[in-house]
């Protein structure tokens, strides 16, 4: 089920298909919209989503300029916002839509890794042993960075054992018989389309354990990822890694260590909004969801790649999302429903982009295994 919401009303809508047209998803959100009043009028929505797309290459082509997308005024109307490495004189307004200008710099994934045969500058001490995920005073007292008991929460450390890095376990998913899956970002479990399906899939990630490598560790294998391309436009940067079980018991749990969130809901949301997530590196923080239908280039060891139809996110106090925290699950402040699926953002930790949610469980054919 996925609930969705424009803006702080909050307004509910029926779920649309990651491969649905842009047109279309437009005209969803318009009807959820449509009794906001005249500031979030349906027109006034489409046409700011077409001047973007119809502007986005234009814009893009200009040298500081990383990422467009539509957001709200603070008088509630519809307006395209423009992301930029530097500041730069943009217009007030484009085809009579107006025009928001945010400084972020370039905008990167956020996965912490070390070149081979070094070793990380500030790891985790990977301690920690024994049954877990539910909580409770052993459980309290780790980092996001330690081994967990198992079965592990889900916001912690987490990788590939092909590489000496780390990110974070978004979330516990289940595909329609009800098989288990630790969901993440390719950069994280699929070291950006390097990865081997079945390959072993750790927690901690080798960055926190000082590139050692134990069997201890595993917690599944990579079962399916969705290329990132560095020449067509993405729409998600995500994994699944299908869990290993302890007498039947997944060794990946479905809530956050003591302290965050707790266990998301299973039901998702989209729109602009206040939003949090749990990772590893940052923890829990809050933001705002100030942006939707993104486009955005995003660096990569590989390259620069474009994705389209992403949350744009603003940390509200400080860093809302920094390396090592890739693959967090991006939920709304109320309630918990997942929003999308954390994997850039920029130097500062300020700005944040993530896949949208549905997006990402459609691509797999899963949904989260939550409240």
């Amino acid at each position: 089920m996925r609930n969705e919401r424009i803006g702080p009303q909050g307004m509910s809508g029926r779920a649309r298909q990651a491969t649905v047209a842009l047109a279309l998803f437009a005209a969803l959100v318009a009807v959820a919209l449509a009794t906001s009043g005249p500031a979030n009028s349906a027109p006034g929505l489409q046409r700011a989503i077409q001047v973007q797309e119809q502007s986005s290459d234009r814009l893009l082509g200009r040298g500081n300029v990383v990422g467009t997308g539509v957001g709200r005024t603070e008088a509630g109307e519809p307006e395209v916002v423009i992301l930029a490495r530097r500041p730069i004189t943009v217009p007030e307004a484009l085809g009579g839509v107006p025009v928001e200008l945010k400084v972020t710099g370039p905008i990167s994934a956020l996965r912490l890794g070390v070149a081979p045969g070094k070793k990380p500058e500030n790891p985790g001490n990977g301690k920690g042993n024994g049954g877990g995920g539910g909580g409770g005073e052993e459980e309290a007292a780790l980092s996001p960075t330690d081994r967990f008991p198992r079965p592990v929460p889900i916001g912690i450390s987490t990788g590939n054992a092909g590489e000496c890095s780390a990110g974070t376990i978004g979330a516990r998913v289940v595909d329609a018989e009800g098989h288990p899956f630790a969901l993440s970002n390719n950069h994280v479990y699929a070291l950006e389309n390097g990865a081997a399906i079945g390959s072993t899939v750790l927690q901690p990630g080798r960055y926190d354990t000082g590139c050692a490598v134990s069997g201890e560790d595993a917690i599944g294998t990579l079962a399916a990822f969705e290329e990132i391309s560095f020449t067509e436009d993405n729409l998600i940067d995500a994994a699944i890694a299908a869990i290993d079980a302890e007498a039947g018991v997944p060794v990946v749990g479905n809530s956050t260590p003591p302290g965050g969130y707790g266990t998301p809901s299973s039901s998702t949301e989209v729109g602009i909004g206040p939003v949090k997530k749990y990772g590893r590196t940052t923890e829990e923080t809050h933001g705002y969801a100030y942006a939707i239908n993104g486009i955005v280039s995003v660096r990569y060891s590989g390259g620069t790649a474009r994705f389209v139809d992403q949350v744009f996110v603003e940390g509200r106090r400080g860093p809302f999302l920094k390396a090592g925290d890739s693959g967090s699950l991006l939920v709304s402040e109320g309630g918990a429903h997942p929003v999308g699926l954390l994997f850039a953002g920029d130097s500062s930790g300020k700005f944040a982009v993530a896949n949208d949610i549905d997006a990402v469980l459609d691509r797999f054919g899963v949904q989260v295994d939550g409240s």
